[in-house]
């Protein structure tokens, strides 16, 4: 089966066309910043448990020089997401350059397990040990990490936090556990809120859900791995197939309407092969089966590792669920009608339940969808500037 895919996936390639250094999207999120003629620096840190994670960053814009001193935002992306989502639309569209031309220091974070923080102290990828966390770990350990990094190489106490889909998750899941970080935030700024989950839409989830989202005692036998890596293959695939004039542009953008709910008004054709050159991104099956326990589940609550483990781990026969009464820094939400992750009804039993909630802001425009908040040819106009806008408020 696996040589019939291979061989049918070569004849695809063909068939569209061979791909070639000069036309190719740029896959790499910092040769990307440097070739839109904005300034980049790469930065390592490492977690508490050893996890070596990449960020990037855009120090200021072109536009107006190296002025001094910044104020900091730090974006946190979704799942099989990466920073380059934050660049992808290019100057004058995608919030990294809109933020950085408003006077922002811009640092983009990458979860370990994405393309840009596959490394670990001791732990090589191919162990099922490095893949043995959830979006639980990354919001305990990596934000908060990264975070710290971020304050003590600018000089800074307070930064503001933009997450979008796992970026808001991970948000409430540090808050929760370590509501220190409270004091290190101006404000936060959730797109597509991913906490309550029990309403969501999308077809694939709902269909995987009831089997992935059982309490995990698989898990427990077999250890967790990579979901949907990416690799030169099937980047060179995604790119020939998804080209604006290919055939198979529909199927593409079908793709990824399945995900998020459907608006062809929002997805530019033309953008599509530099989707499908940095996303996937790459991710754990243990962030994946997470999320489909909060559908089951209808609470925002940790990993459930099944009745074996979870004494072991808390104390209770079911996982706790999270504190949300600990994110006191004001929290902003902004989300979609359209949205099959994140439904309209789940966010707004999220927004009833933050203690601090400044802004409840559903986008207006009926057919936005998730990954419009990333990829939507209006989300300046829907979304950025009233990000921005809200952002001067806090400073």
């Amino acid at each position: 089966m696996k040589c019939i895919i291979l061989a049918t996936s070569l004849a695809l390639i063909l068939a569209a066309g061979s791909v070639t250094a000069g036309d190719r999207p740029i896959s790499d999120c910092g040769e990307r910043i440097l070739d839109d003629g904005y300034p980049m620096e790469r930065h390592t840190v490492t977690t508490e448990d050893g996890y070596i994670l990449t960020m990037h960053r855009i120090p200021y814009s072109p536009k107006t020089g190296d002025d001094g001193n910044r104020p900091v935002a730090f974006l946190m992306h979704g799942m099989l997401s990466s920073s380059s989502d934050w660049v992808l639309m290019g100057p004058n569209k995608a919030l990294a350059y809109i933020l950085s031309d408003a006077g922002y220091d811009v640092w983009m974070g990458n979860a370990r397990g994405n393309t840009y923080s596959k490394k670990h102290k001791y732990w090589p990828t191919y162990w099922q040990l490095f893949w043995n966390f959830s979006w639980h770990e990354i919001g305990i350990y990596d934000v908060p990490n990264m975070i710290d990094y971020v304050l003590e190489e600018t000089g800074e106490s307070q930064v503001q936090y933009v997450g979008h889909s796992q970026g808001t998750t991970v948000y409430l899941v540090m808050m929760s556990e370590r509501p220190k970080y409270n004091d290190k935030i101006k404000s936060a700024h959730l797109l597509g809120p991913a906490a309550y989950m029990g309403n969501m839409k999308s077809p694939l989830t709902r269909a995987f859900a009831p089997i992935l989202g059982q309490p995990n005692a698989i898990v427990e036998l077999c250890g967790s791995m990579e979901f949907m890596p990416s690799n030169q293959f099937k980047q060179d695939l995604g790119i020939e197939m998804c080209q604006a004039t290919s055939p198979f542009i529909e199927l593409c953008a079908n793709e990824i309407f399945l995900i998020g709910g459907y608006d062809t008004e929002q997805l530019d054709p033309e953008l599509i092969e530099h989707i499908k050159a940095t996303s996937p991104a790459g991710a754990s099956v243990n962030q994946n089966i997470h999320f489909c326990q909060e559908y089951n589940s209808k609470r925002f609550r940790k990993f459930d590792y099944s009745i074996v483990r979870n004494p072991y781990e808390y104390g209770t026969m079911y996982p706790p669920n999270y504190k949300l009464k600990n994110a006191k820094a004001p929290v902003l939400l902004y989300y979609g009608a359209n949205d099959w992750m994140c439904d309209v009804s789940d966010v707004r039993q999220l927004r009833d339940e933050l203690p601090n909630m400044q802004l409840d802001y559903l986008v207006p425009f009926a057919k936005w969808a998730h990954l419009d908040f990333i990829w939507g040819t209006e989300a300046k106009k829907y979304v950025y500037d009233k990000v921005l806008e809200e952002m001067e408020q806090y400073e």
